[in-house]
């Protein structure tokens, strides 16, 4: 009997290591992300709603009228809720600092483990909004859509790649992994319809070609 139950313990562990394996192939696809933009059809009506219009100067920019990261409860700010919601199994020091965890960049499919390695980006740059209307808004509203946790506005993403993006729009810039295009085309539309935000005639064609081959 011992080495018949020796035999099933053994199984077991194997298949618990299998099991294991296939949790973590799924990992990113299971991960948390920033709220699900609308779909495809419902973001091609949205872009046709966006008004064109050539982008206006970026006389008085300033990141700082973009005020962030803003305190969000419990000692935390915004990068790092967004650490939190888009990592898994994120541990935090009594700062809201994490300080371990797991992170996929879907705009290029790299896995990171140190927070360090990640910005948050805004997938509408702040300087973009600011020469698509948000130069005429209040300090308080530029303030709510530099820490918009609602919309798909913040992500998560490998440093270097979102420094790449800088401040271009998706005429000009795209993520590099083919295959998020179209969520990353979705998200831009949204939070432009929903910050009532223009778009240039580049950008528009750019979006529409995307969103057509969703």
């Amino acid at each position: 009997m011992s080495g018949v139950y020796a035999r099933r313990i053994t199984f077991a562990a194997a298949s618990a290591v299998a099991l294991a394996g296939t949790l973590a192939l799924s990992g990113p696809a299971a991960q948390a992300a920033p709220p699900s933009p609308p779909n495809a059809a419902t973001a091609r009506t949205y872009l046709a709603q966006i008004k064109e219009q050539p982008q206006g100067p970026q006389d008085g920019y300033s990141r700082s009228k973009f005020p962030h990261w803003i305190d969000q409860g419990h000692n935390c700010n915004t990068r790092e809720v967004v650490l939190k919601r888009d990592g898994s199994n994120v541990q935090q020091d009594g700062n809201c600092a994490a300080v371990s965890g797991k992170w996929y960049s879907p705009y290029d499919g790299a896995t990171w483990t140190k927070a360090s390695d990640l910005d948050i980006d805004h997938v509408v740059p702040l300087s973009e909004a600011w020469k698509s209307g948000a130069a005429q808004w209040t300090t308080a509203r530029r303030q709510q859509f530099a820490n918009d946790l609602t919309h798909s506005q913040l992500i998560a993403v490998t440093d270097n790649v979102n420094q790449d993006k800088g401040d271009k729009d998706p005429a000009k810039w795209l993520p590099p992994k083919t295959s998020y295009r179209c969520e990353y085309a979705r998200m831009w539309v949204w939070v432009k319809h929903e910050y009532g935000l223009t778009a240039d005639s580049a950008e528009k064609a750019a979006l529409k070609g995307i969103l057509n081959a969703c």
